[in-house]
């Protein structure tokens, strides 16, 4: 008896030859702005302008603009930062630990997830900056460097200094990492460019690529040497993360539950808001024999697989503030179920544990329009969990005589929409001049995903 594996199916559908890769691919950089996307960056910089006038005056009058009290210090600033933070993760995730173990799937999917990367943390590192009231001497508050401020030093022992480190070093490699992959694609545009402008200014940023196989080697092993680095830091930035949280003795942070837990809720939220991203990306630039459906279902797979993780610990926590015996753990979590903010924990439990689970049916999971609303309400609800996490915590701690109710202002909320405006503005302005497909590593799997099958 002999049995024989299953053909797989294709990852570039259509019978897509190199030329067809480049043409279609170089195409969406040299022809002009559609009116879909001009409408879209409207839109961006006006929401970009209205969170503008907020930073502002939130620079100008300080952060007592926000809705903070003594009771709850951390809210909506925290809040946005961690959950900015998360989905970085999901770019990192799919060019390096992919790359490492050779997934042909993420050639298609991962110059997007890197670019939303790097907007991401950008926008994450607005809140802690914008938290300091006067950013402009966060140099020296920051760093250990000497000061002429005084005894001011940054404590090595906080895990807020950690963050410091953690994200720099993230955000640093993955920009190198993203930019690298980008080298041959820009030097394919510089050639095929028509006017001296467009010429110049990609072959500045290709940094004189000629094609050869020297270089290609060189490209390949800076890839992989990238990618080790990278690997760890997916785990390390965000457990680092929950190290703001895990290290204090407040009700419902004192746990060690929180590392491996913030790890798999941020590539949850990760790979939700690639998936949201690129829907959207392959409508418009009509890159769906690119950008397949199996591409979604395997990322949809992955939301399955993490939103299950954070399922668990949900029932874990429970678990273990009853199995604790410390009143004050017992009552934080019963306070978050059904306490004054029981509406964001419910959001929370139906957005985060329920609707992943229908991605178990095949037909949903390979649908767009389900995929797409799902990957947003994911979103939702990752944001709902780091607001219950930080909010329900500290609004309602060991001395009831200073229980407070938190409510954001104006600036709360003004600033998030120039996160928003910040990051879509990046994404669209990427998405129009630079590939938005990795070329040079799509144009290596054509002959293996071709449709005929031997």
């Amino acid at each position: 008896m002999i049995a024989e594996s299953a053909i797989r199916e294709p990852l570039v559908t259509g019978g897509k030859t190199v030329h067809d890769v480049t043409k279609d691919i170089s195409g969406r950089v040299e022809e002009k702005p559609a009116k879909s996307w001009l409408l879209a960056m409207a839109i961006s910089l006006a929401t970009l302008a209205v969170g503008g006038y907020a930073v502002g005056r939130l620079l100008w009058d300080g952060i007592g603009m926000w809705g903070l009290n003594k009771t709850v210090g951390w809210a909506w600033d925290i809040t946005n930062f961690v959950w900015w933070v998360g989905i970085g993760h999901a770019g990192t995730l799919i060019s390096a630990i992919l790359l490492l173990f050779r997934q042909r799937w993420r050639m298609s999917i991962n110059r997007a997830a890197e670019a939303m990367t790097i907007f991401a943390v950008i926008c994450a590192a607005m809140f802690p900056v914008l938290h300091m009231g006067r950013p402009w001497l966060g140099f020296y508050w920051a760093l250990p460097l000497p000061n002429t401020f005084g005894s001011l030093w940054v404590n090595f022992n906080s895990p807020l200094l950690w963050d410091v480190f953690a994200i720099s070093t993230y955000f640093s490699v993955s920009l190198v990492f993203w930019y690298i992959g980008l080298i041959p694609d820009f030097a394919t545009i510089r050639d095929r460019a028509t006017n001296k402008i467009s010429a110049a200014i990609y072959g500045a940023l290709s940094f004189g690529w000629d094609g050869a196989a020297k270089t290609w080697s060189r490209y390949e092993t800076v890839a992989l040497v990238l990618a080790g680095l990278a690997t760890p830091l997916v785990l390390s930035v965000h457990t680092i993360v929950s190290f703001d949280f895990a290290t204090s003795v407040i009700p419902g942070w004192h746990t060690t539950i929180f590392p491996p837990y913030f790890v798999a809720g941020a590539i949850f939220s990760g790979f939700a808001m690639v998936l949201t991203l690129l829907i959207i990306t392959r409508r418009v630039y009509k890159l769906e024999d690119y950008i397949t459906i199996q591409h979604i279902e395997l990322m949809n797979i992955v939301i399955i697989i993490t939103g299950s993780i954070v399922g668990i610990a949900y029932i874990t926590e429970f678990f273990i503030a009853w199995y604790s015996g410390v009143e004050a753990e017992q009552y934080a979590f019963i306070n978050r179920a059904s306490g004054p903010y029981w509406w964001a924990y419910a959001s929370m439990m139906t957005c985060n544990v329920i609707s992943p689970q229908l991605f178990w049916s095949k037909k949903i999971r390979t649908n767009i329009a389900a995929t797409f609303v799902i990957s947003i309400i994911v979103n939702i609800g990752m944001w709902f969990e780091r607001f219950v996490i930080i909010v329900t915590s500290l609004h309602r701690d060991f001395l009831p005589s200073s229980w407070a109710m938190f409510y954001p202002t104006f600036y709360d909320v003004g600033v998030y929409l120039f996160t928003f405006g910040l990051f879509f503005t990046l994404f669209f302005a990427f998405a129009k001049f630079f590939p938005v497909i990795n070329m040079a590593e799509v144009k290596s799997i054509i002959k293996a995903t071709g449709e005929k099958k031997a």
